[in-house]
């Protein structure tokens, strides 16, 4: 069965989300998470990519990031997976690919749902249980976007600028958005979209995309997404 091909536009934001193999863990240890957060910051860099949220979970990570052309986030992804990997694999003993398969990735309508994204990501360990606040949880960037604790990966968004023209008004006003718990139908259309990689946004945002791509991008799922198991994702 071909590989279904994912879409990237320059200037579109864009939700990555990768697992572990049959969802075992990646990270087992501080250092791990440390050099996972180095090499996609050199990636990032080298490949001129804008990191703007991330999550990293014990068995699967979560990135939001802009491209300033249509290679650069694969190229950011394969640079971390050939560091990271190899890393795995001599530290624990392990042989083998530690991912299921290749990451997964959906285009965000920025407008529309970036700052949710980003909610949904850095509340992740929330929705696992692993803390009560997002900012108790040390692999996210909520201590920068929400705290301004400093965080060189992130390179801030637009809409995120816009929240305030002060950092302390724009932390407080990102800070009231996690007093409410994100919309069920949100939650399930931003999982949906990774699911399926199809694009995040109204039927104008989705038709626009694939006027852009000449072609048909993901599918969209029909019913309510599957369980998961395991970790929030």
């Amino acid at each position: 069965m071909p590989r279904k091909p994912r879409f990237f536009l320059p200037g579109l934001p864009v939700h990555i989300v990768q697992r572990g193999h049959s969802r075992e863990p990646v990270f087992f240890d501080d250092d791990d998470y440390r050099a996972y957060l180095r090499w996609l910051k050199e990636g990032a860099e080298r490949y001129k990519v804008e990191i703007h949220a991330y999550v990293l979970m014990t068995n699967h990570i979560h990135i939001l990031a802009t491209a300033g052309d249509t290679e650069g986030i694969t190229r950011m992804m394969q640079y971390v997976g050939r560091w990271y990997v190899p890393y795995i694999n001599r530290t624990y003993g392990s042989s083998g690919s530690i991912w299921e398969g290749r990451y997964k990735a959906s285009l965000i309508h920025d407008e529309e749902y970036l700052l949710s994204c980003m909610r949904y990501i850095e509340l992740n360990p929330v929705r696992a249980d692993m803390v009560r606040s997002p900012a108790h949880y040390r692999w996210s960037s909520y201590r920068h976007n929400g705290q301004g604790k400093g965080d060189d990966l992130i390179t801030p968004h637009a809409l995120y600028l816009a929240l305030g023209k002060t950092l302390p008004t724009r932390l407080t006003a990102y800070k009231a958005l996690f007093k409410a718990h994100l919309d069920k139908g949100v939650l399930d259309d931003i999982r949906s979209a990774w699911q399926t990689g199809t694009p995040l946004g109204n039927d104008f945002f989705r038709q626009k995309i694939e006027a852009k791509l000449k072609c048909r991008v993901g599918q969209a799922r029909r019913g309510r997404p599957r369980k998961l198991s395991g970790k929030a994702e």
